[in-house]
């Protein structure tokens, strides 16, 4: 635990709050917030937190920055981009390890989480050349029309706690080379995350002689509603659940600002009668027990054929008995902790309302006696979808109901509250194209023989209903840290009005 620290220069008591320019900020008022290791439950490191005074200096510091960086090329601010990656690389394993450590996600997914950023700063890159406009042809004579883009400004990044570094990278890759800076607010539960990667931005950024375009604060509930009320942050990036999506989403719409949500998701998969068992329950698997279950895109609903529903769920309690539980450091751990001792209060609270919904427990759902917040992977049989298979539970739940036909199936998907991930496992050409029509999946993400869970980031990343209608990633999401412009040039000598006005001689 100690290298890894070292190797990010993190030391007890760390300050956090940071203007990108390697100066960190502490203040006397200052509370201190522990790190905990969710393996064994023990402190990893304590935090010093920022103040809304804090929050302000690096508000105003990320300000100033902006006032230069959006006025280099973008094609320059992808180099500072790709150098991040670059840095990324070489950190690879210690902050793949860092992630585990502190989430408790396992070691392979923690590398996967540090890929992902090496891939959207890859992606941003490319995207550095790519910001086009598109010009039109207007109806007066001697007249051009262009719509451009230009930087935004400032934009606030709140990240939650199971994926403690990529969201972020989602955020701040594109947003650089957009011209915008970035102002990151991490959970208070994976601060070290955030230290580590700040500490990776410092040295990149003093290697292309430019400070403040990354900037960090840890900081309590008061720092994020600062934010969120804050005008110099036209934007503001909100990672988490529907709750705290909601509140964030008022105080921005209350000063006219913009807001990019990734909230909740209650992900269901379809099995229908022709669907290859094999290749589902792989998906199923991982979908439902990787990160322990959770991710926003984990799985959390399987809506089974009728016809298959016994013998896939036999060989759903068959894998999960074999599901290897424990550090995540560990070579063979297949699933790690939950990230607190809430976590698994939560869990064990939803299960006391499966049953009382009349829900059958197939497998799991215990809480081990050990040192660390595990538990058992849950396999819960529904006769129907009741209220609290339409609340999305932070923990390894999977719910089994069934259907007769498809169209039953997809009124069963559709008919929750969130709408991120779905996916349909079949051979029919007909289910397939059905469910990716406008007569199926209501997600923002809607796969055929593949799970909900692990998203490239070549295809815009959000969903619809609550989960907040935000998009991330790839595809045009760019366009969300820019602001669109229309100009008109006139190189005539005439003055003609649109729509062939006549105003006066």
């Amino acid at each position: 635990m100690q290298d890894i620290l070292k190797h990010f220069q993190i030391q007890d008591g760390h300050a956090a709050a940071c203007s990108g320019d390697d100066k960190w900020w502490s203040h006397p008022n200052s509370t201190a917030l522990t790190s905990i290791n969710p393996a064994n439950g023990e402190t990893i490191a304590t935090v010093t937190m920022a103040t809304v005074e804090q929050y302000d200096k690096v508000v105003q510091k990320a300000h100033e920055s902006f006032l230069e960086w959006r006025m280099v090329p973008a094609p320059q601010r992808g180099q500072l981009v790709r150098s991040l990656g670059n840095a990324l690389r070489e950190n690879k394993e210690w902050l793949g390890r860092l992630v585990s450590l502190e989430m408790g996600k396992i070691y392979q997914e923690g590398l996967g989480e540090v890929q992902e950023m090496i891939d959207i700063c890859d992606f941003a890159v490319g995207l550095s050349r790519q910001l086009y406009g598109r010009a039109m042809h207007s109806e007066r004579p001697r007249h051009r029309m262009q719509e451009q883009w230009v930087p935004l400004g400032p934009v606030g990044v709140i990240s939650a706690f199971n994926f403690p570094v990529a969201v972020w990278s989602w955020n701040a890759a594109i947003a650089a080379v957009c011209g915008d800076t970035v102002v990151w607010k991490p959970s208070p539960k994976t601060p070290l995350c955030a230290l580590a990667v700040q500490h990776i931005c410092n040295q990149v950024m003093a290697e292309h002689n430019v400070s403040g375009v990354f900037n960090l604060v840890i900081g309590d509930i008061d720092v994020g509603e600062a934010m969120s009320s804050d005008e110099r942050l036209p934007l503001i990036s909100a990672t988490g659940s529907t709750r705290m999506g909601k509140q964030v989403a008022q105080k921005v719409a209350a000063r006219l600002g913009r807001s990019l949500l990734e909230l909740g998701g209650n992900n269901a998969i379809i099995i229908d009668e022709t669907a290859d068992l094999d290749l589902a329950l792989r998906a199923i698997v991982f979908g439902s027990v990787g990160t322990a279950g959770q991710r926003c895109t984990s799985t959390r609903r399987l809506i089974v054929h009728e016809s298959l529903v016994d013998a896939l769920s036999e060989k759903l309690s068959a894998a999960y008995k074999q599901i290897p539980i424990g550090d995540p450091l560990e070579e063979g751990t297949l699933m790690g902790p939950l990230i607190d001792q809430d976590a698994v209060n939560q869990m064990q609270k939803a299960l006391e309302e499966v049953k009382a919904s009349g829900g059958t427990v197939l497998f799991g759902g215990e809480v081990l006696e050990r040192p660390g917040f595990y538990v058992t992977p849950c396999l819960v049989r529904m006769e129907e979808q009741a209220d609290i298979v339409k609340h999305e539970t932070f923990a390894p739940i999977l719910y089994i109901m069934t259907y007769n036909t498809l169209d039953e199936a997809i009124a069963l998907h559709n008919a929750v509250p969130q709408g991120l991930s779905s996916a349909l496992f079949t051979q029919s050409l007909v289910a397939s194209e059905t469910f990716l029509s406008a007569l199926g999946s209501d997600c923002g993400i809607a796969n055929i023989n593949i799970g909900t869970s692990g998203a490239e980031i070549g295809g815009a990343f959000g969903g619809e209903k609550e989960t907040g209608g935000g998009r991330e990633a790839g595809s045009d999401s760019w366009k969300a840290y820019m602001r669109r412009q229309t100009n008109t040039i006139n190189w005539s000598p005439e003055l003609p009005l649109a729509q062939g006005i006549q105003f006066g001689d």
